[in-house]
């Protein structure tokens, strides 16, 4: 890593706030999905995720599951990514990137 990713909760909200505000929100579309997203939000919590060969990492759960989904950050990598519900916990699907991007792909 070349520069210090974001490791704490309030560090992981402040990247989230600068995401919305960064948003564009000139069309319909826009405005919906930013707000779809502000109702998912949840306060950051430390979940570990599942990788495809078995690997395992803490991560950062950043919205509420729907049963289906959820965004989390991963601190190593820098970006969020969307995961899938199992029975084993979210599990990495390898859509990454921004954090509204993740959950606007579904």
């Amino acid at each position: 890593m070349s520069k210090l990713q974001p490791t704490t909760a309030g560090d992981i909200k402040a990247l989230i706030d600068n995401e919305i505000r960064a948003y564009p929100v000139e069309t319909r579309a826009g405005r919906m999905t930013v707000d779809a997203f502000r109702t998912q939000l949840r306060e950051p919590r430390q979940v570990t995720v599942n990788f495809s060969g078995g690997i395992t990492q803490t991560c950062w759960s950043v919205t509420r599951g729907d049963g289906c989904y959820r965004v989390i950050y991963m601190p190593t990598a820098g970006y969020f990514s969307l995961c899938v519900e199992s029975d084993f916990g979210p599990l990495d699907i390898g859509v990454h990137g921004k954090a509204i991007d993740c959950f606007g792909s579904v």
